[in-house]
């Protein structure tokens, strides 16, 4: 879920401002590096990464959101997939209207654990690596990553996925 609180704090998003994300697909042995969160539906899952700080690359974002949230660290590649989250058109649609926000997926290629998360986002539980085999059976948000992110872990699909589920 995209959230644009800080910590402890509630607020409506600026529905005048779009935001930047860059979130990491880290692929290894088989397995997709996934933050683990949970709402009043279950548990669901959603890549790591989040937003860009102003002058910050979106490499250094997407390098440093996936230490914050995962204490792992990674070198971001290509940017693989891109992506409209308009809150207003999802199923969080209470919680997010008015939230606009541009996710760039970048193939990442992970270095090492260098220690543990720091700084989940509100709901999330932690950092799981999940089997692309498995994906299939998981709340997955985007969910058009189940079909894009094949086990073998190839690079398939159109890159500006538009404001997909």
């Amino acid at each position: 879920m995209m959230n644009t609180r800080a910590k402890g704090q509630k607020s409506r998003p600026d529905p005048r401002r779009v935001r930047i994300s860059a979130k990491a697909i880290v692929i290894r042995n088989g397995r997709l590096l996934l933050m683990r969160a949970r709402d009043r539906h279950g548990v669901y899952y959603l890549l790591p990464g989040g937003g860009q700080r102003a002058g910050e690359t979106l490499h250094e974002a997407v390098i440093r959101e996936c230490l914050e949230e995962t204490g792992v660290l990674v070198t971001p590649g290509e940017p693989r997939h891109i992506r409209d989250y308009v809150g207003a058109h999802h199923e969080f649609a209470r919680e997010d209207r008015g939230f606009h926000q541009v996710e760039i997926m970048f193939d990442c290629d992970f270095v090492r654990k260098v220690g543990k998360a720091r700084l989940p986002d509100p709901g999330q539980t932690g950092a799981e690596w999940v089997s692309l085999r498995r994906l299939g059976a998981v709340r997955l948000y985007p969910s058009v990553l189940k079909i894009l992110l094949a086990p073998d872990g190839k690079r398939r699909g159109r890159v500006y996925l538009g404001d997909s589920n």
